[in-house]
């Protein structure tokens, strides 16, 4: 392994780290609706005897800031698309009005939001464990170059200062996300 590899690897894994960590914010609702709150929700299937996640079963719109509408393309699964979001917990009440499923989002409450916040941080938590494990991997594998005499001591120790300044980068977008994040959900 080369020094080009190993800081191609890493900042994948830091980049994977990031968006990762990006979507999972964007499943956060603030009280104004967002296909994405819904997309991934697995829904037990049994016309098909499956798990599917939402989007693989419907179109799925927001007309307006305060519903989300659910038109899946076979109607027998409206019920199971019913059941799957209502299992999910997310505080939401699917209503089955003829051929689609409306999601009305409901204020958040002052409690309610500074819950959502706390899931943010923890959000934001894992994300930075992820990068810090790219650092630690891509460090151990410099480590390894330098107990191996493929480069020296000198390069050891410029290699961890660039290794941290890419970690320092991915730390600091997570923050600025979560950051972001946060004035989102306590802003009423």
């Amino acid at each position: 392994m080369d020094y080009d590899t190993v800081m191609l690897e890493m900042q994948d894994a830091m980049e994977k780290a990031v968006a990762h960590t990006l979507h999972e914010f964007s499943t956060l609702h603030t009280g104004k609706a967002s296909p994405s709150m819904v997309e991934s929700l697995p829904i037990e299937v049994e016309r098909y005897g499956s798990t599917m996640q939402l989007r693989e079963l419907a179109a799925i719109t927001t007309p307006d800031p305060r519903c989300i509408v659910v038109t899946p393309w076979d109607k027998s699964t409206l019920k199971s698309i019913e059941r799957g979001i209502q299992a999910a917990n997310l505080g939401f009440n699917p209503v089955v009005q003829g051929n689609l499923v409306r999601i009305p989002i409901p204020e958040l409450s002052g409690d309610r939001r500074r819950d959502l916040a706390k899931v943010a941080n923890r959000q934001a938590e894992d994300g930075r464990i992820a990068v810090r494990h790219a650092r630690h991997d891509a460090i151990e594998a410099f480590r390894k170059m330098e107990k191996e005499k493929e480069i020296s001591e000198d390069d050891l120790h410029r290699f961890e200062k660039e290794v941290q300044q890419e970690t320092d980068k991915a730390i600091a977008r997570i923050n600025d996300a979560l950051e972001t994040k946060e004035k989102e959900l306590l802003t009423v």
